[in-house]
């Protein structure tokens, strides 16, 4: 018998240190919920977990992100919702104005409350920001791409004008060198017939955006339309007409509502940028407008005369397209968005979900091993005691 070395004290005392440090383990991962709380518990599930989480708190800040650009649209729709409204009360007076049952003098009236209303309109353009951004006065567009010029007509006599002649008119309008540079309508109305069967461009009357007397359009002869520099950049557009003289009665008009040639931009800079991912680049790009009085059309409308009315009423008819063309974007995007959220909400749950799998503990599970292992320190202890009595046995031999 030996008792310099207790063999069965050292391997007890070695069991009772590894089943008390696993106890410990276990009370350390019972209390704190997670499996993995130190790099030693599992190195590898460790570095895939902490990827995990940053992709799951960026997928939540994406989502935040989203709901204030909606927030954002929905600031500038809002705004553009009271835009809608200024144009169709302008759109009412002009119609009122037309009316010659109104004198001059109410005229000036009804124009005194459109001078009103066009100011409003440039002071929401202007105003209308989203944590100090500006959303409407131009400075939002970012990139886009190009907006081609067009024309459409409203022919109110009888001469007859091709839908082939009109495409031609339009093609020019949206092409780079002949492109359109303005927003309005024009009206070619017939004043009066000098002499019957004779052709006399005095006898009719162009009125521009303005609602004053225009030489932007000029009638060559009774069968052709010529469009100088102020309506198409290149000038000297023709439109082809059949027969003004015998075709078109006094009284009666043909109106031409252009819309300006946009040139693509390419101002990154200037685009309203949202985040919409986790990662980089993955973003979305919002494009609002220049939505101001000028941009629109409508800056110089004039209802003060009969004629200038009838012409405003397309001009702001032409407005309230390119506003509802604007909110209309605006809509849609905004529904990108609501579906961009509740993609990410699902992407964040599952990712959730799987670094939950790696990083949390089992409690039904660990409980098992924590009991098991208590147990063991347990039993341990009892077998130490045991183990530090054998060598006593020694002293019997000295009797």
């Amino acid at each position: 018998m030996r008792i310099n070395h207790n063999i069965a004290a050292l391997n007890t005392h070695r069991q009772l240190s590894a089943a008390s440090n696993m106890q410990s383990k276990s009370m350390e991962k019972l209390s704190s919920g997670l499996r993995i709380n130190r790099a030693g518990d599992d190195a590898a599930g460790l570095a895939i977990s902490e990827k995990m989480r940053g992709q799951i708190r960026g997928l939540e800040m994406a989502g935040k992100n989203a709901q204030d650009s909606i927030s954002l649209i929905q600031t500038a729709e809002g705004a553009l919702n009271e835009t809608h409204s200024i144009l169709q009360r302008a759109r009412e007076l002009a119609v009122q104005s037309a009316n010659d049952t109104n004198t001059d003098a109410d005229r000036k009236e009804l124009q005194a409350e459109v001078k009103q209303l066009v100011t409003e309109l440039d002071r929401i353009g202007n105003t209308t920001e989203f944590n100090t951004k500006k959303l409407l006065d131009g400075s939002a567009k970012g990139v886009t791409e190009a907006v081609k010029g067009t024309v459409s007509l409203n022919n109110n006599s009888g001469v007859t004008i091709t839908s082939a002649a009109i495409d031609g008119l339009n093609t020019a309008a949206g092409t780079d060198a002949t492109k359109s540079n303005v927003n309005g309508a024009y009206m070619i109305v017939r004043t009066d017939q000098t002499t019957p069967g004779t052709f006399a461009a005095g006898d009719y009357k162009i009125v521009g955006p303005d609602g004053q007397t225009s030489t932007d359009i000029t009638l060559t002869d009774k069968d052709t339309l010529t469009f100088g520099a102020g309506i198409l950049t290149g000038g000297l557009t023709t439109l082809a007409v059949g027969d003004l003289e015998a075709n078109m009665k006094v009284g009666e008009s043909i109106t031409l509502v252009f819309g300006k040639h946009e040139d693509a931009s390419t101002d990154l800079d200037g685009s309203i940028m949202t985040q919409i991912g986790a990662n980089a680049g993955q973003t979305a790009f919002i494009s609002i407008g220049d939505m101001r009085a000028d941009a629109l059309g409508v800056k110089d409308i004039d209802i003060s005369s009969k004629f200038g009315a009838a012409t405003a009423i397309e001009t702001v008819n032409n407005a309230i397209q390119k506003v509802s063309s604007q909110r209309s974007n605006l809509g849609a995007m905004q529904n990108r968005l609501e579906h961009t959220i509740n993609n990410l909400g699902t992407a964040s749950e599952n990712l959730t979900a799987a670094e939950s799998r790696i990083r949390d503990v089992d409690m039904a599970k660990e409980m098992m091993t924590q009991t098991k292992n208590s147990i063991l320190s347990q039993a341990a202890q009892a077998m130490l005691a045991q183990a530090n009595q054998q060598p006593q046995g020694v002293l019997q031999l000295l009797r």
